[in-house]
């Protein structure tokens, strides 16, 4: 009985909660969440602010925010005078759907992003839309054309792969058939355009929220500048205290003229694999020697190690596994131009059975073509390029953020294309820092089909 009750006021209260939603240009939305509280994110912000200015303590805090609200306080101290640091006491969640994986990118570039995204690794695109900044017959007949290729070759790398890693007594029946799946998506998710829509989720204090929608806002693609006006309007409207209108000329076209010339990394000339070591001070690296050596396994180096400098890497790796590097928030990348310049990724034609390799490659070549005769600008037509071409990056880090980069993407989880590079970074590091006695904690047999990779999905429990 008291099961039922809970559940009726659970519902009850959801329903209630009153999120604000605004719809994109390009056909996807905008959500801040509105958990419900009774402190909300301003309030909390309030009483930890407090906290520098009174040492009243909490409770006075909480009477003090019951009779005024943040209101008046966050509008005097935070907008009204600058005191940004007051924003990172509040937190937004919001969710941005049905948007383009440039825009995913776009949002996710930020040193402090947290959240989530749809993974093209366990979410079959078949169905999803694709966004079309165009909008005519020939830019519709080059989305279609890829997912027309998704949808018929999903199913032949199913069978080819059951074939080629046929089941074995032990395995769960269930884990073996998503795990057969995920490396058969892991293949075509290399012909998905970037233009295909997705899901993400961006957790975010109000100081951070508002530094990178600055930026946002002046970006090259017309879609992630919508996204941000409306990112902006609708935490304007939940948060009014923590967002104004008021604009600084000066900073506005400082914002514009980086993101005009410079955001985007070099697309024209740009190594295979390179390295550069120039930035570590070999003596101090030497004197840390303990922390190198005696580290165990799943254990990270302390943060002190960046003191000895930092390493450079420059690599081509497709923009599917871009996707993934990008997540490393502790080292700093050049957001990659996705070109044809550089090819498409062998290792995808590589995996495909030899009777629909030339098949593919002919469509590669006429789909290049086609969008070429969309005459598009290069940032535009990214929209139209499959996700499997290669994109020049470049990344520095320190070794602690470096080693755990490695360790974590050479597994055998890992896709390909980025395990190859993490192991190639790893070679790097053991014969730079060997002498140091750098130890590292790589995958045995990366190579390897792994069936635990069934259970990384997220399902809902019956």
């Amino acid at each position: 009985m008291f099961a039922a009750i809970r559940n009726w006021f659970w519902k009850f209260m959801l329903k209630r909660l009153k999120h604000v939603v605004r719809e994109t240009k390009y056909g996807g939305q905008v959500i801040v969440l509105n958990t419900g509280a009774v402190i909300g994110p301003e309030e909390e912000a309030m009483l930890q602010a407090l906290h520098s200015r009174s040492v009243g303590g909490l409770f006075d805090h909480l009477t003090i925010l019951a009779k005024k609200g943040a209101k008046k306080f966050m509008a005097s101290f935070y907008v009204g005078y600058g005191h940004k640091s007051i924003g990172d006491c509040g937190t937004a969640t919001i969710f941005i759907e049905g948007v383009s994986m440039l825009v995913a990118k776009a949002i996710q570039d930020w040193p402090l992003y947290s959240g989530q995204e749809a993974s093209t690794r366990y979410i079959d695109f078949a169905n999803q839309r694709f966004i079309d900044i165009v909008g005519n017959f020939w830019s519709r007949s080059v989305h279609e054309a890829w997912r027309d290729a998704y949808v018929r070759y999903l199913p032949v790398m199913v069978k080819h792969f059951k074939k080629r890693f046929p089941f074995q007594d032990g395995w769960d029946r269930a884990d073996y058939e998503k795990a057969i799946k995920a490396r058969a998506f892991d293949v075509v998710r290399g012909l998905l355009p970037a233009g295909a829509s997705t899901n993400l989720a961006w957790h975010t204090n109000l100081r951070q929220a508002a530094d990178h929608i600055e930026w946002l806002r002046h970006h090259l693609l017309d879609e992630v500048r919508d996204v941000a006006e409306k990112m902006e309007d609708a935490l304007r409207e939940a948060f009014p205290s923590s967002f104004t209108l008021k604009r600084y000329d000066a900073t506005e076209s400082y914002h514009a003229v980086w993101m005009r010339h410079n955001y985007y990394g070099d697309a024209t000339i740009h190594p295979d694999f390179a390295f550069n070591a120039d930035g570590i001070d070999w003596k101090l690296t030497e004197s840390i020697l303990p922390a190198m050596h005696n580290r165990p396994p799943k254990t990270e180096l302390p943060k002190e190690v960046a003191f000895c400098g930092t390493v450079r890497f420059e690599f081509l790796l497709c923009f599917g596994s871009f996707r993934d590097i990008q997540r490393h928030r502790a080292v700093t990348q050049r957001m990659p131009l996705l070109t044809t310049n550089f090819g498409f990724e062998q290792w995808y034609i590589d995996e495909m059975p030899r009777e629909i390799r030339s098949e593919v490659l002919k469509l590669i070549e006429y789909q290049r073509d086609a969008v070429e005769r969309l005459n598009l600008s290069p940032e535009e037509a990214q929209y139209f390029h499959p996700m499997g071409y290669r994109t020049p990056n470049a990344l520095v880090g320190d070794l602690r953020a470096l080693v755990y980069l490695v360790e974590l993407r050479s597994t055998r989880s890992v896709h390909p294309t980025l395990r190859r590079r993490a192991r190639q970074m790893a070679e790097v590091l053991m014969d730079e820092f060997g002498k140091y006695e750098l130890a590292l904690h790589l995958d045995d047999d990366p190579e390897a089909f792994d069936v635990k990779r069934g259970k990384h999905d997220i399902v809902m429990k019956k």
